[in-house]
């Protein structure tokens, strides 16, 4: 049985925290079976052109091996997720038999950490005292923003504090706050369920 998902993903930030919130969400469902591979990179300015998508799931796939899914995830940034997003699975669609689940992180995927932020205390020098904001997910620029809601003289580091907190993050907090994530959690536990026959 083809039973690994196939992240495809902007950056090295998210090689290393995307298959971290995978594993959660596949442990949390007992799906223990479900392997979730190495990610994909394609660069987010890139994706929008007609090929560039389509390449690297036909890379990924061949690369890989054993895929039975693949999950596209990337910042919506200045585009308007319900216009780029269904663009985007439509494309996926017509490259390959495989599901795919495509999500768009509202402007950038460090606004889900904003609204977690309360179980993030003390993680990668948080403060104690850190709330969400209102509508987390609306802030640009939320890699500052985490910087500001840190100890004196630490500042966000993506590619080191990523994974850390996606490994740390409450999701029930968090998709509450920020409905891209829960839109996430909902579509990675459809391709987890269609790969299991479920």
């Amino acid at each position: 049985m083809n039973s690994a998902i196939l992240p495809i993903v902007e950056g090295q930030s998210e090689v290393e925290s995307v298959p971290i919130l995978l594993r959660r969400i596949r442990d949390q469902m007992h799906a223990f079976d479900i392997q979730i591979v190495r990610p994909f990179r394609v660069k987010r300015n890139k994706v929008v052109f007609p090929g560039e998508l389509e390449r690297a799931i036909g890379q990924g796939v061949r690369d890989r091996g054993n895929i039975g899914g693949i999950l596209v995830l990337f910042d919506a940034d200045d585009d308007c997720p319900a216009r780029l997003g269904p663009e985007l699975l439509e494309r996926c669609r017509q490259t390959t038999h495989l599901p795919v689940a495509v999500v768009l992180a509202k402007i950038e995927l460090e606004g889900w950490f904003l609204g977690g932020k309360e179980s993030l205390r003390g993680v990668c020098g948080i403060k104690q005292d850190a709330v969400a904001p209102q509508n987390p997910e609306s802030i640009r620029g939320a890699k500052e923003r985490l910087s500001q809601n840190m100890d004196h003289g630490r500042r966000y580091l993506q590619v080191d504090d990523q994974p850390v907190l996606a490994d740390k993050v409450d999701f029930d907090l968090t998709k509450g706050r920020c409905p891209s994530f829960d839109k996430f959690l909902r579509e990675v536990q459809n391709l987890i369920n269609y790969i299991q026959g479920n």
